[in-house]
């Protein structure tokens, strides 16, 4: 085997996981949900890029003996990044090997679909048991090592003859590049979950403590001023234009009184919808414990 090329080929790979984790950063939805759509479409299209690098440089195993690591990205970013990067990236590696052609062109091409298709159904299974573990990687490795057997056999005997004596380094470039790497491509995505879930933390603790401050400085006046209107309107005719103003006042104070007990039962930062240059505002309703319910059912009416 020569060294050198597997080197390149490593060193290919260790660029596009440093390319992934930069893409977390230029396409956070925290930051802007609208920019972070196109991070399927910019990985998609990275992958696919380097599939066709691998698909040029490939291994050499043996005098007059090669292999390449094309279904390594394809199933990479599939597992990671969801299906439509997966799609991308395998439409742009199918059309490069339909583009070379020879007898194998369809074998390739569809070893290419089903390398896609089955790294989707491993991302599926790892999305149920929360997250991507070394069982569903090695699960994976496996699974587009026996695609590429496939698609060797398809040829026939031709086929079967030239898979026999590669068949252990294409295993292990799968295990190696699959198996093992795709672990460092989820602790990218474990690791900026977690960031993401301390920053949501810092943020509702701020929120938290600014709005039980405010309610804190609101309700001492606003027990004063519910207090001076129940004694003014003992003594106002309640049928009485000023009987009406003052219950208007009071129901507008048990208003305020609903809101300042909803900021004290903030559990969540939920925003409203931007309406035009209005810049979004925190939504109180949203942003309180659905297990608490609503203050304003709970409160009583007069």
């Amino acid at each position: 085997m020569d060294y050198h090329h597997v080197v390149e080929a490593a060193g290919a790979v260790a660029f596009a996981l440093v390319f992934y984790s930069y893409t977390w950063r230029w396409f956070d939805a925290a930051e802007s949900p609208a920019r972070a759509r196109w991070r399927p479409m910019v990985n998609g299209v990275a992958f696919g890029l380097l599939a066709l690098f691998l698909m040029r440089s490939r291994i050499q195993v043996g005098e007059d003996r090669w292999v390449d690591a094309r279904a390594v990205p394809l199933a990479l970013i599939t597992l990671v990044e969801g299906t439509p990067a997966g799609a991308i990236a395998g439409a742009i590696a199918l059309v490069r090997r339909l583009w070379l052609g020879g007898a194998g062109a369809g074998a390739g091409a569809l070893g290419i679909v089903a390398v896609v298709a089955v790294a989707a159904l491993v991302r599926v299974w790892a999305k149920r048991d929360g997250g991507v573990g070394l069982r569903h990687s090695i699960a994976l490795a496996v699974a587009v090592f026996a695609v590429t057997w496939a698609s060797f056999l398809a040829l026939g005997e031709r086929g079967a003859a030239m898979f026999g004596p590669v068949w252990l380094p294409v295993l292990v470039v799968d295990l190696v590049g699959i198996g093992l790497v795709a672990r460092l491509f989820g602790d990218v995505v474990a690791s900026r979950a977690a960031e993401a879930a301390r920053r949501d933390a810092a943020q509702l603790r701020a929120v938290t403590l600014l709005a039980r401050a405010a309610a804190h400085e609101i309700n001492n006046p606003l027990t004063s001023v519910l207090g001076g209107l129940g004694l003014v309107a003992r003594k106002v005719a309640p049928d009485s234009e000023e009987g009406k103003w003052i219950e208007r006042a009071r129901e507008g104070g048990e208003r305020i009184r609903d809101i300042v007990a909803r900021m004290n039962r903030i559990t969540q930062v939920q925003e409203t919808p931007q309406i035009g240059a209005l810049p979004p505002i925190l939504d109180l309703k949203k942003s309180n414990d659905p297990a608490t319910g609503s203050v304003e059912a709970r409160t009583p009416r007069p």
